[in-house]
């Protein structure tokens, strides 16, 4: 062999480029399945190393490979766009997004501080830069801002109101009614306090003097307390001051004590020794009514939406004002007139809102979520703009309590300090969420001790409001259950409700022959359509209108041979039933009576039709072809009863119009009932064979799907008048109870003397014997299925379904084992073992017993039965036990096989008793009977 050149070596050839790209190839195979076979981590030391030994082209290599393949994503975009592009997005931003974009980085703060972004936000509310700045100056007009926004003198509605007044403040009343004002509220205050000066003379004065004053009981002639307040005021000994002076010294001392009364109130200094002028005169008489009315009560909202808020309305402390409102359908307009229409003109100290919320917002009535985006929507905002008018002001003592969690987070607190500003009023919360329903309520509040005690104990009584708190957490859990149970069928139910809505309003606005008119339209206009596109016409309308007119005037031509063959008794008949008038006379109230039954009769008849139409017709169409929907057997099963019904009635349909067109006073329809009497048979093989139908139809749609959506596709349809197949077959039994309504009105509207009123006699007992069959039937249907849910529920339970059996009476009690039998029976100790429940059928007694157990994290427990026993009535034997000491309400059960001491409560023992011994007389009795 030749020998090659090698370099670092022997296995590399550097002459030979075959065996050199073979080779190479042959190691990339072997590193890449070793590369496979390594760990994440292997993978990432040895892509490092590879890296760390590449020189910087191979570097930019790999640099340029990774951008095409991994193209980055996030992007600053204001590196790529050009400046004026990124400064046209920013001014978009408000003053405080602005600031939040200048501490992304030096860059986006360059750019969110230029003049051209803040000068039109200062303009807009009138704010001018005082000065030009500079070439290389920027964010002057950011700084200037910012100075015009710290330094803004902002006012509280409520003092801006003090200040300034309000638009809707009333006039100024004259000098006189002034005066009279404060005389009158002077004089109230005099009388006042003399009746207290009464009292104190009396309680002072000798046990042995009289109740008027003497010269001889005084030395100086008047009561010591009075003498020395004259002396004090007039420096009088001895003589009686005129009464003018009296007076006036009064009025001098109560007009400093008024003011001091409403200095304390309203928080405004009042000087004593200053004379009181006409307008202080006002201010003080106003200030002293208004401190009057605004202490006068608290007031409270209660929402519907709170759970349990009747318990809630119960708990309210006598002399609180309550509104209840409805969550659903109270707007916030309605909302404050109820609140003044409670207040009845006078201002509350403090007003409460209980509604459902989070930390974040309150709901306080539906499509209102006060929040801090939508507090400044118009109808939100003159909501709390009126509330804080029925509000009584900070400086004395008013408060809003809003019994939502708003303090625990920082969303809540910035609503709260906005609705502060907003109100002028101090509002209070809770501030933490505690475990529970409506548990924050008794959490820590925003309230200083020194305003009284806790806001919840200002409108609730602390014991009710605490077993309220614990019965929400109940329902909560309750209704929570309710819902999920309930949705599905509230979904289905609407659906129902609304198809049925929508096929109502169509049948009220077309009638039937419309919709069959429309039909026949929608088919012709499709026949035209096809023969259009059949051939190449040059004017595709023209054919069409001529193809339309051929139809129209075959359609006259057949209609009018149509009504040259109907007997005019029909058409007469026709007009007669849309005509016809209700009258007082006999004769024509059974014949309204009579076409009532006609017409009624024909609605039937069109709804069984429905049935055969609709789903017969094309289940038995589809047997002929190679996709049948259900065999032969199962349409037989379903629909072969239902078809004979129709054959029926459309016989007696038949024969009752033919009576109808030949009506006269004296024209009998009894006969024809006793007819169709006789021919029930029919309806009472369907009414057998009712329960297997539904179960043959409900076992098809579960275990044929392309029934299931055969039935999909045509229940609840135009067609069917939005019903179902199953609501289809309701018809029958409801039709019995029609024909027994028609019966008695036409008996009723018959004279004695009419030769149809035995007929009719012997056709109403007949219906009312087979509608009394009917009700047995659904009787059995019921008890029976009582009695299968029964057996479902008890595990290892016997077969309970037979003939004749029924339930009675379901009871608990708690099964009992006697200590010692030698004790005599007035001492005798018993014991609870289990719990057991008693099942009262006709002829016999089963007893379960029933254990109850609980699953992690749910409130409600799960009751078991497991089949312990069952008892014929004939064998069983029943003691009753005397209360005693040690046992109550105590009775024996004995059978054949077991014997039972068994205990209830105190209201069930006699009636269950009663109806035991009854079971077990008849029992008695039928088995007496049988042998």
């Amino acid at each position: 062999m030749e020998t090659l050149q090698m370099r670092f070596s022997t296995w590399t050839p550097i002459e030979n480029k075959s065996l050199n790209d073979q080779l190479f190839q042959e190691r990339v195979r072997l590193i890449s399945h070793w590369f496979d076979l390594w760990t994440d981590k292997q993978r990432k030391q040895f892509l490092h190393r590879i890296l760390n030994k590449c020189n910087k082209s191979q570097l930019m290599f790999a640099e340029k490979w990774i951008v095409e393949n991994i193209p980055v994503m996030k992007i600053d975009f204001t590196t790529l766009l050009p400046r004026f592009l990124s400064l046209y997005i920013l001014s978009f931003l408000n003053p405080k997004d602005l600031c939040a974009a200048a501490q992304v980085n030096w860059h986006w703060k360059f750019l969110s501080e230029q003049d051209c972004l803040w000068m039109p936000k200062c303009i807009k509310f009138g704010w001018f830069l005082p000065y030009v700045p500079g070439t290389n100056e920027y964010s002057a007009w950011k700084q200037y801002y910012i100075a015009c926004a710290t330094n803004l003198g902002y006012l509280t509605p409520r003092k801006a109101a003090e200040l300034y007044g309000l638009h809707n403040e009333p006039e100024t009343k004259n000098e006189e009614e002034e005066e009279k004002i404060y005389e009158k509220c002077l004089r109230k205050v005099i009388r006042k306090r003399l009746a207290l000066h009464k009292q104190e003379v009396l309680k002072s004065r000798p046990p042995w003097s009289s109740g008027k004053w003497s010269t001889r009981s005084y030395k100086s002639g008047f009561p010591p307390n009075l003498s020395k307040t004259i002396n004090e005021q007039a420096s009088l000994s001895g003589t009686m001051i005129p009464l003018k002076k009296r007076i006036s010294s009064f009025q001098n001392k109560f007009t400093k004590q008024i003011s001091e009364e409403n200095k304390s109130l309203s928080g405004v200094s009042w000087e004593a020794e200053k004379p009181l002028g006409l307008t202080s005169l006002k201010r003080l008489s106003k200030r002293y009514t208004n401190a009057e009315h605004s202490l006068r009560a608290h007031l409270v909202l209660i929402s519907s939406n709170v759970s349990a808020f009747e318990m809630l309305v119960d708990s309210v402390k006598p002399g609180v004002v309550s509104v209840v409102y409805d969550h659903s359908s109270t707007t916030l307009e309605s909302l404050v007139y109820y609140i003044e229409k409670a207040l009845d003109g006078h201002m509350a100290k403090t007003v409460g809102i209980i509604c459902d919320g989070d930390s974040r917002g309150i709901n306080l009535v539906q499509g209102y979520r006060i929040c801090t985006e939508t507090l400044l929507k118009s109808e939100v905002r003159q909501f709390w703009e009126k509330l804080r008018h029925c509000v009584s002001s900070q400086d004395e003592g008013g408060y809003i309590d809003i019994f939502v969690h708003l303090a625990a987070s920082e969303p809540g607190l910035e609503l709260l300090s906005k609705l502060s500003q907003l109100t002028g009023t101090f509002l209070r919360t809770p501030i933490g969420i505690a475990s529970g329903s409506y548990q924050h309520i008794l959490s820590e509040w925003l309230w200083n001790q020194k305003d009284g005690p806790a806001p919840p104990l200002l409108y609730f009584t602390d014991v009710k409001l605490q077993l309220w708190l614990k019965c929400t957490e109940f329902l909560e859990e309750a209704l929570k259950a309710a819902r999920e149970t309930l949705r599905p069928h509230f979904c289905d139910l609407q659906k129902k409700v609304a198809g049925k809505i929508l096929g109502q309003l169509m049948f009220d606005s077309m009638s039937w022959s419309e919709v069959q008119d429309n039909k026949i339209i929608a088919q012709v206009l499709v026949d035209g359509l096809v023969e259009l596109s059949r051939g190449n016409h040059q004017n595709p309308l023209e054919f069409l209108s001529n193809f339309l007119m051929n139809k129209c005037n075959k359609s006259e031509e057949s209609r009018n041979q149509d009504l040259l063959t109907k007997n005019n008794s029909e058409s007469t008949f026709g007009r007669s039933v849309k005509s016809g008038k209700l009258h007082e006379d006999v004769i024509e109230n059974r014949e309204r009576f009579a076409r009532e039954l006609l017409l009624s009769e024909q609605s039937y008849v069109r709804t069984l039709e429905m049935v055969r139409n609709v789903y017969v017709k094309p289940l038995k169409a589809a047997l002929t072809t190679n996709q049948a929907i259900l065999s032969s057997i199962s349409i037989q099963v379903i629909f072969t009863d239902i078809l004979n019904i129709l054959q029926l009635n459309r016989w007696f349909l038949d024969v009752l119009t033919k009576r109808l067109n030949e009506w006269s006073p004296s024209q009998n329809l009894g006969d024809l009932f006793i007819k169709f009497g006789e021919q029930l048979q029919t309806y009472t093989n369907f009414f057998n064979n009712y329960s297997v139908i539904l179960k043959a139809i409900d076992k098809c749609r579960e275990t044929i799907p392309v029934f299931r959506a055969f039935l999909k596709r045509h229940d609840r349809t135009v067609v069917t008048a939005m019903r179902s197949l199953q609501e289809l077959l309701l018809c029958p039994s409801k039709r019995i109870e029609e024909y027994t309504t028609l019966l008695y009105a036409l008996r009723l509207h018959s004279s004695a003397e009419h030769g149809d009123q035995e007929d009719l006699t012997t056709a109403v007992k007949q219906m009312e014997q087979y509608k009394d069959y009917l009700d047995q039937i659904r009787h059995n249907v019921s008890r029976e299925d009582q009695i299968r849910s029964i057996q479902r529920h008890i595990q290892e339970c016997p077969p309970l379904l037979k003939a004749n059996r029924y339930l009675i009476r379901i009871q608990d009690v708690a099964q009992l084992e006697c200590c010692c039998e030698r004790i005599s029976t007035p001492f005798r100790l018993y014991e609870h073992t289990h719990d057991l429940r008693l099942f009262l059928f006709n002829n016999i007694l089963l007893i379960s017993r029933r254990s109850i157990s609980y699953k992690p994290f749910e409130r409600i427990a799960n009751t078991a039965h497991h089949f312990f026993a069952a008892i014929a009535l004939h064998r069983l034997f029943v003691e009753d036990i005397p209360n005693t000491k040690y046992v109550k309400n105590a009775f024996l059960l004995q059978g054949p096989k077991c014997e039972l001491i068994c205990s209830t409560e105190e209201d069930d023992k006699f009636p269950w008793l009663t109806d035991l011994q009854r079971a077990i007389n008849c029992s008695t009795e039928d088995n007496v009977n049988c042998s």
